[in-house]
């Protein structure tokens, strides 16, 4: 498989993260209406899933303008990332709440992670660093959209019936880039065709409330990586959420995500549009077994989920997540 990656511009608020299995959802859901962009159609690529995928999203990360990227802190013990383990306990109270405030990771160009040496940085930080100003103090800024209910034929709330309500979205602060690694098939579906996929999603809008202006982005830049070597890791960082092989993993490091799936499309206003619940390990995740492993082999780990929806009953979830190999402390 290639790796790929799309940096995009977001042009609106969000009301869904952009998450690897929601991503690879929707894109299925472009390739039904364009049969032209994966070879052999969908219904065929997914029978093979489980087997031979065909594309593996991961979420969405910060980049930089100087082509490093922001990620999430390692879902790690604080004290297996910063040495402060050795510390008096009030003084290691303190060093643990400040290190806390360091949520992010920042990675080069290379993909490659050295937890002895890796920067971390809060969100302060990180604004100051792209010369942003920090008074939302979050990266991913959350807000309450007003609406009320009206009657589509009189255009107006009626008599009595003014019903106001929220609902909570997020958006990025101005001029952000946000890149997407996808991991190809290239005898499935070419790089030209995925990076229509996601300019047409973009478009149209990505997740929840894409009918009311929600979830649009522009495509900026498609370009193929070099795979990480992971000859010689032991441990590798998720970039998806995913649900690991069983028996594979010595140690283990992860936050517990419940996908509360749902379908989209036409299939949203289904009798029964929603999926099982699929218990996940969020992306950040650290997942750590053998160099000789055979699981290092291939540039993803992971499974696909089937039997998730009871309205279609050829519904995958992607529990694959691309990896970045990981080198542990010590």
């Amino acid at each position: 498989m290639k790796l790929c990656e799309i940096t995009i511009k977001p042009k609106s608020a969000f009301g869904t993260p952009l998450k690897g299995d929601t991503l690879f959802g929707q894109f299925c859901w472009q390739a039904v209406y364009d049969a032209d962009l994966l070879t052999g159609g969908l219904e065929k690529r997914l029978s093979e899933y489980h087997e031979n995928p065909f594309a593996i999203f991961s979420s969405a990360v910060l980049k930089l303008s100087s082509g490093e990227y922001v990620l999430k802190r390692p879902d790690m013990p604080l004290t297996r990332l910063f040495d402060i383990a050795d510390q008096e306990c009030h003084e290691f109270l303190k060093q643990k709440k400040e290190k806390k405030k360091q949520k992010w990771m920042i990675a080069d160009k290379s993909l490659s992670i050295d937890l002895a040496q890796a920067e971390y940085q809060t969100d302060k930080e990180l604004f100051k660093r792209m010369s942003l100003k920090d008074d939302s103090h979050s990266f991913i800024i959350p807000f309450s959209q007003q609406h009320n209910t009206i009657n589509r034929l009189t255009q107006t709330t009626g008599k009595d019936a003014f019903a106001p309500y929220t609902q909570e979205i997020f958006y990025y602060p101005p001029d952000v880039s946000l890149a997407i690694f996808v991991l190809i098939d290239e005898s499935v579906i070419t790089i030209e065709n995925m990076k229509k996929a996601l300019s047409d999603m973009g478009k149209c809008g990505y997740g929840k409330d894409a009918s009311i202006g929600m979830g649009r982005f522009d495509v900026e830049k498609c370009q193929v990586l070099t795979l990480p070597n992971m000859t010689e890791t032991t441990a590798c960082y998720t970039l998806a959420p995913c649900v690991p092989q069983k028996n594979v993993f010595s140690e283990s490091w992860f936050t517990p995500f419940v996908r509360y799936g749902k379908h989209g499309d036409k299939l949203a206003t289904s009798r029964n549009p929603f999926k099982n619940p699929v218990i996940m390990a969020d992306e950040g995740a650290v997942f750590k077994a053998d160099k000789e492993a055979d699981i290092w082999k291939k540039p993803y780990i992971g499974c696909a989920i089937r039997k998730v929806s009871l309205t279609e009953k050829e519904a995958v979830v992607q529990g694959y997540a691309p990896y970045l190999p990981i080198k542990l402390k010590d």
